[in-house]
């Protein structure tokens, strides 16, 4: 960097976002928040704690810089003395507005590394109910404020914190950048074709992975009820990977649909196959929001989900939701998507409305965190 280019950028406003890694969703988390200051005097500098350096990770930040702290999981665990040195002196390199750190840890760093106001996304439930936890951010409070990624995790920090202004914990969907998803996702056909799929199957689509959260079993249950009503043929496709595969491949055999359930295991970026599906479910038990739901709206496929936690959010008025673990209640959903009763329409206008990345913009600016 030259001396103008250093004084150029020393004069320059900047955003730190801190975040613990980029595996899974997170990059596209870090994406998400980068793009919030498109178009403002705001550029975004990205930190990851763990993760090597990646040219990949670097151009999916949406990021003007992306800085790679190369932590091992172990290194930062306890009190973490290098990554907080490492974030101060990333701190004091240049005019940070703010710093916007993902989950709990990349938040104790901040707070403890430097002196800028954080705001802390949280993406899961829970995140506030340790003791140790509460009195950190009673501690740090003037300095922080939090984000749920649904009104159902906001709601659980602000029970965990009560003593907390309602307007220092506040909502900030996920979201997608939906004209790029949708290019990315291939024609039913060929989506068919690198799944291996029939193509005049009638398909129940699942992505997740096989956890009890997740609760496949009762999506194999309610499928296995409602087979009889649905089309010749139909098939129940999950997608993912994890220790409940044996476990629920002997439920599907006892269940007798074994030949009509098919585990496809992970499938590399396999949203750009949810066109396959002629209806998408997910019965979750307490989702904190449900990526996979935008992405199967993206790829206007009808939208099933269990009615709790942040995944009610995504679909009340624009899919169908159904009573948590009852299998009767969800094959009664699936024989209405069969018989075509589900609008997609309304799902393609709450995406944009409520899910998009202008949409979040918008509502972040609203907040009066950080004026322009």
């Amino acid at each position: 960097m030259t001396a103008s280019e250093q004084a150029t950028s020393q004069a320059q406003r900047w955003v730190l976002q801190f975040c613990h890694g980029y595996d899974g969703p997170f990059l596209d988390c870090a994406r998400q928040y980068a793009v919030l200051f498109k178009g403002t005097p705001y550029k975004v500098c990205t930190v990851y704690l763990t993760g090597k350096p990646s040219a990949e990770v670097e151009r999916g930040s949406a990021s003007d810089e992306v800085i790679f702290l190369d932590y091992s999981s172990a290194q930062v665990r306890g009190l973490k003395l290098g990554a907080i040195r490492d974030f101060r002196r990333i701190a004091a390199s240049r005019d940070f507005a703010l710093c916007i750190a993902h989950r709990f840890k990349p938040i104790y760093v901040a707070l403890l590394g430097s002196s800028l106001p954080v705001i802390g996304v949280h993406h899961a439930f829970g995140d506030y109910k340790r003791r140790s936890r509460q009195l950190f951010a009673n501690f740090f409070r003037k300095r922080l404020s939090l984000l749920g990624v649904s009104n159902a995790v906001r709601d659980d920090m602000r029970a965990c914190l009560p003593g907390w202004p309602v307007e220092r914990i506040e909502t900030l969907y996920n979201r997608i950048d939906v004209e790029a998803v949708q290019a990315e996702q291939v024609s039913r056909e060929q989506a068919r074709e690198h799944l291996g799929l029939p193509q005049d199957a009638w398909v129940v689509g699942n992505v997740g992975r096989l956890h009890p959260d997740k609760d496949q079993a009762t999506l194999i249950r309610g499928f296995a009820l409602a087979l009889p009503q649905l089309p010749a043929g139909s098939l129940l496709v999950v997608m993912g990977s994890g220790r409940l595969e044996a476990q629920l491949k002997e439920l599907a055999l006892e269940l007798g649909v074994s030949e009509s359930v098919r585990f496809l295991g992970q499938v590399a970026n396999g949203r750009r196959y949810f066109k396959a599906f002629d209806v998408f479910a997910l019965t979750s038990d307490h989702e904190p929001f449900g990526m996979v739901l935008l992405e199967a709206m993206a790829a206007g496929v009808p939208v099933i989900c269990s009615d709790c936690g942040g995944g009610r959010e995504v679909v009340k008025g624009s899919g169908l939701l159904v009573a948590f673990a009852q299998p009767s209640t969800l094959a009664t959903g699936l024989r209405e998507c069969a018989e075509g009763l589900i609008d997609t329409q309304s799902s393609a206008d709450r995406l944009s409305l409520c899910f998009s990345d202008q949409a979040a913009r918008e509502r972040f600016w609203t907040l009066g965190w950080l004026s322009q």
